[in-house]
């Protein structure tokens, strides 16, 4: 049954792209099968022609993953969208996919670590060169187009400064050089930015975050127009195959119908905590999107339509203050997730970001005393008590 058109993001996070089963199932059904079979010798060669829309294998298709993607795309505003098997599957399959020796990317220095792996030494190595930039300067963005550049990448809010970049702007640089835009736009979620309607040409998400948001399960989703996905990704994904498997599929779709609660949640009880300490001696400095004192406030109001459930909060001191109080906190857990029902807190400069030299962790706006904290759904009160008691330890 087709669904009424202007559905609210709510009704479409549990209803969109749902293809029952002749049993007529309430749950969307888990295919937990490798392969499939056929009518016909005919029937099989017409899949492997792509002249019959059914399915062949599981590495290329599964009619679960398929609910999964369908319900993304209708989330995200996108033409369509793919699974894979996590993350940085989804980032560097969005990149190598289009991508060839020569071709050159520019990014932002402030990303996640396994990102800027990616793009700094991965691309490299198979003669794709690239440059960073300070992601805000959108002069610098300009100045960095060669020739030769092909495609542009950020994430934005940044992993894990919460630095804000702005999409529309750099969209239209790449645009004007020939190139693409791919938006990593997992700290931001679908709920509160649309980089596509923004001007880019790929999203992607770790949907092991906030789209399962109870630490279960990895997975991670491409999502852009019909062409630039079949031309430029979907036959990189069929002969490489990062797939994803069904059941994480189906997980991610139970996760996907509560993501509205979920996020609102946590991005309230994100501004009460932020409210709350950012006046304790012990802190320096705390970023928050959303807030009237972030330094890109005038950018989120025009790209984001919500704040954040993440926290940068940068102590008075270093690594020691930083682990005193890591390891003073008694409700809130160490973890380098995010996105989970629980909040977890972790401390870049040794973790997602220790491969860095202390001088680039400066320069992309990491100190040794910073912490990031990912909000969970506990009663925000609770959270503040343990984080004021933890705060006077340092």
């Amino acid at each position: 049954m087709a669904l009424p058109e202007d559905l609210h993001p709510e009704t479409l996070l549990v209803h969109g792209g749902t293809a029952r089963t002749p049993f007529g199932e309430t749950s969307e059904a888990l295919f937990l099968t490798q392969g499939f079979v056929y009518d016909s010798a005919a029937v099989a060669e017409a899949r492997f022609l792509n002249e019959d829309p059914g399915y062949s294998y599981t590495r290329y298709a599964n009619p679960t993953t398929s609910v999964f993607e369908e319900r993304m795309a209708l989330l995200e505003g996108a033409e369509t969208a793919r699974a894979v098997a996590s993350g940085m599957a989804a980032v560097t399959a969005a990149m190598m996919g289009q991508l060839r020796a020569g071709d050159h990317v520019v990014a932002p220095r402030a990303m996640f670590g396994s990102c800027r792996w990616v793009i700094e030494d991965l691309l490299p190595r198979y003669g794709v060169a690239s440059t960073l930039v300070d992601g805000p300067d959108l002069d610098l963005w300009r100045r960095a187009v060669r020739r030769e550049t092909r495609a542009f990448f950020l994430e934005t809010p940044a992993n894990p400064t919460l630095e804000v970049f702005d999409i529309a702007g750099v969209a239209e640089i790449a645009h004007g050089a020939g190139a693409t835009l791919t938006v990593d736009n997992v700290f931001a979620t679908p709920l509160w930015q649309k980089p596509l309607a923004l001007g880019a040409d790929c999203v992607v998400y770790s949907a092991t975050k906030h789209i399962d948001g109870q630490g279960r399960c990895l997975g991670g989703v491409i999502l852009g127009s019909k062409a630039f996905i079949e031309e430029r990704i979907q036959l990189f994904l069929r002969m490489t195959g990062p797939s994803i498997s069904p059941f994480n599929a189906w997980v991610l779709l139970k996760g996907l119908e509560t993501l509205p609660l979920r996020v609102e949640r946590q991005t309230a009880s994100a501004a009460r905590i932020a409210e709350a300490i950012i006046g304790h001696p012990a802190v320096r400095r705390l970023t928050l999107p959303g807030r009237a004192d972030h330094p890109q406030a005038d950018l989120i109001a025009r790209q984001m339509t919500g704040g954040s459930t993440m926290l940068a909060i940068a102590l008075k001191g270093g690594k020691a203050e930083a682990f005193r109080f890591l390891d003073a906190l008694r409700l809130i857990r160490i973890s380098n997730n995010l996105g989970d029902a629980k909040s977890l807190v972790t401390h870049p400069a040794t973790t997602t970001h220790q491969r860095f030299p202390a001088p680039e962790r400066a320069a992309m706006g990491i100190p040794d005393g910073l912490i990031r904290l990912s909000v969970g759904l506990e009663h925000p009160d609770d959270l503040i008590r343990d984080l004021r008691n933890a705060l006077e330890r340092v």
